[in-house]
């Protein structure tokens, strides 16, 4: 057998996955973009782990305001705050938004999707199309300002009540994956109506396999490439959303983000005082640049009419 028949046969032996991986790592933009990712995931890790940015919320009031030097690579803002640190903090918020949402929102609509696609032309399918749509007719920030502001007072009623305190840092998250999870629901819900009525699942129907093991066992893994590409595109939103939330003051709280920063700035670029604002918007340009990149790298990646 020649080296070309070889190289033939290893390619049919290959799954869609493993094909998928090759094709990725032949697009030299999306490995880039990978790389970068990564990077800031590393970040966003050593500042959870204690390892830098960790005097992001000290006060120095004799340094209000000044320009990058040896000891504030960024300048301080109008409160002599670290610029740099309270930037490199924010990548850990942006992570921890970002992964909540995406994974969540992303599981949610999943499993909405199936159901709705599996029982299609049913009453279970109209429930969920009907809670989908009402949700999508509703504008997006007002929506989530909306329920943010719900969860918000429910936090405080729990706590005034019962003690429990932390619920309202979970305010805006709960807000997003509120609404994120529509998307999602859409495109699982068409794919699984199309692999319903594959002969696999016709087989297992015959055998006598129950519903729930055939929508969760063998229909909704065949769904995975969707998902992983939507959790990417849910993942950039939840950061943009949350700059845009924060800028509003309806973002994180007790804590720091690009979005809070570059509200700061409003103060500060009336007066020529920019630092603030290019440290958040570059660090942010960055990072969803590179996850747009990569996550069309992913779908081309994914895609079984490009995959080859």
């Amino acid at each position: 057998m020649t080296n070309e028949q070889n190289k033939q046969e290893t390619i049919k032996k290959e799954t869609l996955w493993t094909k998928a991986v090759r094709k990725f790592f032949r697009d030299k933009m999306g490995v880039i973009s990978f790389s970068i990712v990564c990077l800031y995931a590393l970040i966003a890790l050593g500042v959870a782990c204690g390892f830098w940015a960790t005097e992001w919320s000290e006060l120095n009031p004799d340094m209000k305001n000044t320009g990058p030097s040896a000891d504030f690579w960024l300048g301080t803002n109008i409160l002599g705050q670290d610029i740099y640190q309270r930037a490199i903090f924010s990548t850990k918020t942006a992570f921890e938004v970002g992964l909540v949402v995406a994974l969540v929102a992303t599981m949610l609509g999943a499993i909405v999707g199936c159901l709705s696609g599996y029982f299609s032309g049913t009453w279970i399918d109209e429930f969920f199309l009907w809670i989908i749509g009402c949700i999508d007719c509703i504008p997006f920030y007002l929506f989530v300002a909306a329920v943010g502001f719900a969860v918000n007072t429910l936090a405080q009623n729990l706590n005034a009540s019962f003690g429990i305190e932390g619920f309202e840092y979970f305010a805006m998250h709960i807000a997003m994956i509120a609404t994120f999870w529509t998307a999602t629901a859409r495109l699982v819900r068409g794919e699984v109506i199309k692999i319903k009525h594959l002969e696999f699942v016709e087989a297992a129907h015959a055998i006598g396999v129950p519903g729930p093991k055939i929508i969760f066992k063998h229909i909704l893994p065949n769904t995975f490439h969707i998902l992983l590409v939507q959790a990417t595109i849910a993942f950039v939103s939840a950061i943009k959303s949350e700059v845009i939330l924060s800028y509003l003051g309806l973002g994180v709280k007790n804590t720091v983000s690009w979005g809070k920063m570059i509200a700061e700035a409003t103060q500060e670029v009336p007066a020529g005082i920019y630092s603030n604002f290019f440290a958040a918007s570059a660090f942010l340009f960055v990072l969803v640049m590179a996850f747009n990149i990569f996550a069309d790298a992913l779908q081309d990646a994914l895609d079984p009419k490009k995959v080859s």
